[in-house]
C-alpha cells in the first residue's frame, strides 16, 4: 500500500521511545506526565496528572467541573473502562429549552443550553479522576496536582491557539470571574499569543482537591461555592418550563445533585477489522458503538483498494456514517435510562444485512434499523493517550464541551462551569430527551486496537459529535492504507451526519476539487472547511516494542516519550574511577 504523497509529509514529527509515551494536546501537559512515569509512576499516574495540567494549559477543553471517560488496559490486558460524564441537573424539565426548529443539533432559542448557568450539568470530570487514581495509580494525588499547581501559579504562555479560542468566546468578558483572566482589558480585548496567563484563584483550588481529594466539590467548599455560582443566577426568567418551586427557591445544580453522582465502570464496546481487535467506550458514549458499526459495515468492501482519498473510498465512508448517525438519533442515550441495543449494532450480521442499503453510485438518505425487540442492554474536548513502561494503556478523552464551557466561572475558584445540557435533545418525548438525573450522551471515543492479541495503537479526539467518525477514519488509515500513525492523525477527513447535514470535508484532500466535483455527482451536498474534529493524538507499539506518540496540527498536540533506564551495573559495586 502506498500513501498519497500529499499526507506522507506530516505537519509534525513524532516521537519513538523504548520505554513510555503520552501523547496530549499540550506540550506542558505532555511533560508533566513524563515527569511522573520518570520519577516511577505508571500510565494512570501519567494520565491524570496530565488531565489536571491541561485545566490550566487548555482551560478551554478541559476542567475539574467537565466530563469524561477513560479506557484502561493493564499491561495483563485487562480492560476497564470509566464512565465519568456528567448527569442532568434534578431541576430539569424536557421542555426547558425552546428549540430551534428544523436544527440537528440540538439549538435552542437564545443559546440557552449553551451559555450561562442553565448550560451545565453534575460534573463528573474530577470523581472519575481521583477514583482512576486511588483504584489503578501509584501516586498520591497531591502529587498529580502539583505540576498543574505550578503551571497555574508561575503562569504559561498564550499560544496562538488559544488565543484565537478566547477571541471566539466574547461571552466570557461578559462574566467577572472570566473576564478578570481571559479578557482583562474588558470586551474585545482578551489575552493574546505571547502573553503570559497566571491563574491564581484557580491555583487555590488545585490545592484544596490535592489536600481534600474529590469531596472538595461533591461534598465540600468547592461544591458550596458552585452552588452558591448558581445561586447568583436569575434562572426562572431564562428557561420556560422551571416553576418557582423548581428553581426560584434554589440553584440550578444543588448541593444534593453533587452528592448523588456516581461514575460507572462498564464493560468495553468490542469489535473486530480485518484480524484486528478493537477496544472503545460503551454507551452512554455512542463513539465505541459506532465506530464497530462502521468498520463492520466497511469491512465488506476493499476501502485498500479504493485507495486513500478516492471518491469511492471517501462516499462508503460517508455511507457507512449516514447510517450509523440515523441509528444513534434511534437508538443511543444514557443506559441507566433507555435499553441501548449496543451487541445488535455492533454485530456482523446487522453490518451484512445493512450493507446492501450502501450504493456506490449515488448518496441515500438512511433510516434506523429495527432492533429486535429480545435485544436488551443496560467540539470541544481534550484526549490524551499514554503507554507506560510495563505496557499498560490509558486511552481518555475527557471536556467541558464547547470552547470554554458555558463561559462562565465559578467565582473566587477558576474553575470554568461545562455547558453539556447542549449535548441533551431540548424535544421531549424522544430517545435522548431532558430528564432529571439522565446521563448526557456523548461521542467520545477513547479506542485501543490490537493486533495478534497484543496492543497495536490507542487513539482519540475532541471533536464534539464529529468524534466517532474521526476516530474510524484514523483507524482505516493504518489498517487498510499503511500510514503511520502521525500520518494517520493528521491525515484529511470529513464528516456527515446526514438528515439532510452537509459532507464536510477537509480542504488538504490532495485531490479536493476532484473529490468534491465527484462526490457532488453521486448525490452529496458538500462545504470544504478547514477542519473537521480536532485535535487527535495517540501512541503505537510496533513490533520491536518501540512506541510512537502523534499528535496532529489541529491543536498543540506534543507526544513525549522516555527511553534509556537505569545504569547497567559491571559488579556488585560502583566503579570508583579506577
Amino acid at each position: 500500500m502506498s500513501v498519497p504523497s500529499g499526507i506522507a509529509h506530516t505537519f509534525k514529527q513524532p516521537v519513538i521511545a523504548s520505554r513510555a509515551v503520552v501523547a496530549t494536546n499540550h506540550p506542558l501537559a505532555s511533560a508533566a506526565a513524563l515527569e511522573v512515569m520518570a520519577d516511577g509512576g505508571n500510565a494512570v499516574d501519567a494520565a491524570v496528572t496530565a488531565l489536571f495540567a491541561l485545566t490550566v494549559v487548555e482551560p478551554m477543553m478541559v476542567g475539574v467541573t467537565g466530563s469524561g471517560f477513560f479506557v484502561y488496559r493493564t499491561a495483563a490486558g485487562e480492560v476497564t473502562t470509566l464512565d465519568n460524564y456528567g448527569t442532568v441537573p434534578g431541576a430539569a424539565r424536557p421542555d426547558m429549552f425552546a428549540p430551534v426548529a428544523g436544527s440537528l443539533e440540538h439549538e435552542t432559542v437564545a443559546n440557552r443550553n449553551m451559555v450561562g448557568h442553565l448550560a451545565a450539568t453534575v460534573p463528573g470530570a474530577l470523581a472519575g479522576w481521583c477514583e482512576l487514581l486511588s483504584t489503578h495509580g501509584t501516586v498520591p494525588l497531591s502529587r498529580a496536582v502539583a505540576p498543574a499547581v505550578r503551571y497555574a501559579e508561575d503562569g504559561f504562555v498564550v499560544s496562538p491557539y488559544l488565543a484565537q479560542a478566547i477571541a471566539e468566546s466574547p461571552e466570557l468578558a461578559h462574566h467577572p470571574a472570566a473576564a478578570a483572566v481571559w479578557y482583562p482589558g474588558g470586551p474585545g480585548r482578551g489575552l493574546g499569543p505571547g502573553g503570559r496567563v497566571h491563574q491564581l484563584d484557580y491555583a487555590r483550588t488545585l490545592r484544596i482537591i490535592a489536600e481534600v481529594g474529590a469531596d472538595a466539590l461533591y461534598h465540600g467548599e468547592l461544591g458550596d461555592l458552585l452552588v452558591a455560582e448558581m445561586e447568583r443566577a436569575d434562572l426562572t426568567t431564562s428557561v420556560r418550563g422551571l416553576a418557582d418551586r423548581d428553581v426560584g427557591g434554589g440553584p440550578w445544580i444543588t448541593k444534593h445533585d453533587l452528592a448523588a453522582y456516581r461514575t460507572h465502570r462498564r464493560e468495553p464496546v468490542r469489535g473486530s477489522y480485518r484480524g484486528c481487535g478493537v477496544i472503545s467506550m460503551p454507551p452512554a458514549s455512542s463513539g465505541g458503538t459506532h465506530v464497530v458499526q462502521i468498520l463492520n459495515l466497511l469491512e465488506g468492501f476493499d476501502v485498500a483498494e479504493m485507495g486513500f482519498g478516492s471518491l469511492a473510498a471517501v462516499h462508503h465512508f460517508i455511507e457507512a456514517l449516514k447510517l450509523a448517525f440515523a441509528d444513534r438519533t434511534e437508538y443511543l442515550a444514557d443506559p441507566e435510562s433507555v435499553s441501548v441495543p449496543v451487541t445488535w449494532l455492533t454485530s456482523k450480521e446487522y453490518a451484512d444485512a445493512r450493507r446492501p442499503d450502501i450504493s456506490p453510485g449515488r448518496a441515500t438518505d438512511f433510516s434506523a434499523g429495527v432492533a429486535p425487540r429480545t435485544d436488551g442492554e443496560g467540539s470541544c474536548t481534550t484526549h490524551l493517550t499514554v503507554v507506560d513502561d510495563n505496557g499498560a494503556i490509558v486511552s481518555t478523552t475527557q471536556t467541558i464541551n464547547a470552547l470554554f464551557g458555558a463561559r462562565t466561572m465559578v467565582t473566587g475558584t477558576g474553575m470554568m462551569l461545562n455547558n453539556c445540557m447542549s449535548l441533551m435533545d431540548p424535544v421531549p418525548e424522544r430517545t435522548n430527551s431532558i430528564a432529571p438525573g439522565k446521563r448526557v450522551l456523548s461521542s467520545m471515543t477513547p479506542t485501543i486496537v490490537e493486533r495478534d492479541g497484543r496492543p497495536w495503537f490507542a487513539l482519540g479526539t475532541p471533536g464534539g459529535n464529529r468524534i466517532f467518525a474521526a476516530v474510524t477514519q484514523a483507524i482505516l488509515n493504518v489498517i487498510d492504507h499503511g500510514m503511520s500513525l502521525q500520518q494517520a492523525v493528521e491525515a484529511p477527513r470529513v464528516w456527515t451526519m446526514g438528515m439532510g447535514s452537509p459532507v464536510l470535508v477537509e480542504d488538504t484532500f490532495p485531490n479536493l476539487p476532484e473529490l468534491v466535483a465527484g462526490l457532488q455527482r453521486l448525490g452529496h451536498r458538500v462545504e470544504v472547511v478547514d477542519k473537521v474534529a480536532g485535535g487527535m493524538n495517540g501512541v503505537l507499539i510496533d513490533d520491536d516494542d518501540l512506541r510512537h506518540g502523534a499528535a496532529c496540527w489541529r491543536a498543540d498536540g506534543a507526544p513525549a516519550g522516555l527511553s534509556g533506564g537505569p545504569a547497567r551495573l559491571a559488579s556488585t559495586t560502583l566503579d570508583r574511577g579506577r
